[in-house]
């Protein structure tokens, strides 16, 4: 059977960050060498979960793994149909997109992005608080307000963000009359320290002066 009339599996963040598979057979996935994708990562079983083909469907399988498996934000218990665009997380510590045999416009986008070196180097897991910097663990983790930060900076795509929409997001419109901009100023540069930890080369947080701030994400 030709490749192209067959799914794929492509790795969004995690320790396999954009890497892709095109699903011929039963999957076996998990920290073991024997699996078909291997997960190099303490937090995934041994033998994790099984993408299972069928005439009619493709079926994830979580294989009573010991931190679970993610299904469009839900934990699933057993098994669950993957329909085209889904994402599913193995142990919230690899995440995958499942694309049909017919997506071929997606993974067009994907060749591209990879080819003109545009693909998102800094990754927000938002169901497990987590930021990835370049496939690595923000480690400990960002604090509650300079989290909120880069997710708002972050949903917004590029564009700018102004000082005062930022505060009151942050802060919440009861308290944003009492924070002050050299207040949003430290939590930009602690922000900036932390993200630089991982990552000295690229500035991520863009000063827009007159304007507000803006989120400069790829891998360039």
């Amino acid at each position: 059977m030709p490749t192209d009339s067959l799914p794929v599996l492509i790795a969004l963040t995690g320790p396999l960050n954009g890497e892709r598979w095109v699903v011929q057979k039963n999957t076996l996935i998990g920290r073991g060498e024997d699996c078909d994708i291997v997960i190099p990562d303490r937090k995934i079983s041994r033998h994790h979960a099984r993408i299972n083909l069928s005439d009619s469907s493709v079926i994830l399988e979580d294989l009573n793994s010991k931190n679970g498996t993610h299904h469009n934000g839900d934990q699933i218990n057993e098994k669950v149909v993957l329909n085209e665009g889904d994402i599913f997380q193995i142990a919230l510590s690899q995440k995958f997109t499942f694309l049909s045999a017919d997506a071929t416009v997606p993974l067009d986008m994907v060749e591209a992005q990879e080819a003109d070196g545009n693909q998102e180097a800094l990754v927000i897991e938002k169901l497990a608080k987590k930021i990835l910097i370049r496939g690595v663990e923000i480690t400990p983790p960002l604090s509650a307000a300079q989290y909120s930060l880069l997710e708002i900076l972050a949903s917004n795509d590029g564009l700018v963000v102004s000082r005062e929409s930022l505060i009151k997001q942050i802060w919440g419109q009861t308290e944003a009359a009492n924070v002050s901009d050299q207040a949003l100023d430290a939590l930009v540069r602690r922000l900036r320290d932390r993200i630089a930890q991982l990552d000295k080369q690229h500035q991520y947080i863009v000063t827009v002066r007159g304007h507000g701030l803006r989120l400069e994400n790829t891998s360039a």
